[in-house]
């Protein structure tokens, strides 16, 4: 019963940040998913983008409604990302589990300098008092 609750809670923090910040939710899912519940590093990769698929769906119907979304670049960006995918599957399970988590580790460390670099080089908006 405790994992279920984890699991309910995982994808609660995952959709919350998908709807908040634009991300797939991996970011979350993939590190709970493999330390907390145990999951190797590939299957909680791959349980991770099961996972996601619902709160893509959710999202980009929600984001619509406000006229967010621009379909024509997301198609694109998904067929090439489709081609990516299969790719990536193909080198991740030739790489050693190790290997494959510090390639995972690596990346979140790049995502957040670079989410911080923006976020420094950009003039904050202020209330006009």
């Amino acid at each position: 019963m405790t994992t279920y609750a984890i699991v309910a809670a995982l994808g609660l923090v995952g959709g919350v940040m998908s709807g908040l910040f634009g991300v797939g939710g991996g970011i979350v899912f993939v590190p709970v998913l493999a330390l907390g519940l145990g999951l190797s590093q590939l299957d909680a990769e791959a349980t991770s983008l099961l996972a996601i698929l619902p709160t893509v769906v959710a999202g980009a119907v929600s984001q619509q409604r406000y006229g967010n979304v621009r379909w024509r670049a997301g198609l694109i960006v998904g067929l090439a990302g489709i081609v990516g995918v299969e790719a990536g599957v193909f080198v991740a399970r030739a790489l050693p589990e190790d290997t494959l988590r510090r390639l995972f580790g690596i990346l979140m460390i790049a995502v957040a300098v670079q989410v911080a670099w923006r976020a420094l080089r950009t003039p904050h908006n202020e209330e006009a008092g």
